[in-house]
């Protein structure tokens, strides 16, 4: 399910935000909260702009690599999350120490070590686990989405340690 960036304004406030904001930021709005691909059309409707609009701003996120467009009859756009990981890597090697990330980077590996032993399997993808119980089912998916999200940020925060020293010249 998608989101509109708008969604939980009263009038007044989805008001604001679309006079406010450019045609090319709202899209952009609209493009962040893509999980799946859609329609300019879509964005059109969600960016409350002309589909013309949408088209144009969609066309330079694509260039900027911001969104992704695939070509089929209707093309469709989605986020790009690689340049979003991309973002987030810079900024964490800009605003943090490599001792900094290399401190978080061993609390993730052994955060996830503790899920390895406790499941006794090497990912997330491989827990055969089928509780029954209410507890323990919310219990698994809980952990499973930390796992999940340890696994991300473990390949984010070595990607901004390795730029963070790239940057100082500190040992890789």
């Amino acid at each position: 399910m998608e989101m509109d960036p708008s969604d939980g304004f009263d009038g007044a406030s989805r008001e604001r935000w679309a006079e406010e904001r450019t045609t090319f930021q709202r899209v952009y709005d609209v493009v962040t909260t893509l999980s799946e691909p859609v329609t300019a059309t879509t964005v059109a409707e969600r960016a409350d702009c002309s589909e013309t609009g949408a088209r144009n701003a969609l066309g330079r996120l694509v260039e900027l690599g911001v969104a992704t467009r695939s070509d089929g009859r209707p093309a469709t756009y989605q986020r790009n999350e690689s340049y979003f990981e991309w973002r987030r890597v810079e900024r964490l090697a800009r605003e943090h120490s490599a001792a900094d990330l290399r401190e978080r980077l061993d609390e993730l590996v052994s955060r996830e070590e503790q899920l390895r032993d406790e499941y006794g399997v090497p990912s997330p993808d491989a827990v055969a686990a089928t509780p029954t119980d209410h507890d323990e089912i919310h219990a698994l998916r809980d952990d499973l989405t930390e796992w999940r999200t340890i696994q991300r940020d473990l390949r984010i925060v070595q990607r901004a340690l390795q730029r963070a020293e790239s940057r100082t010249g500190a040992p890789a």
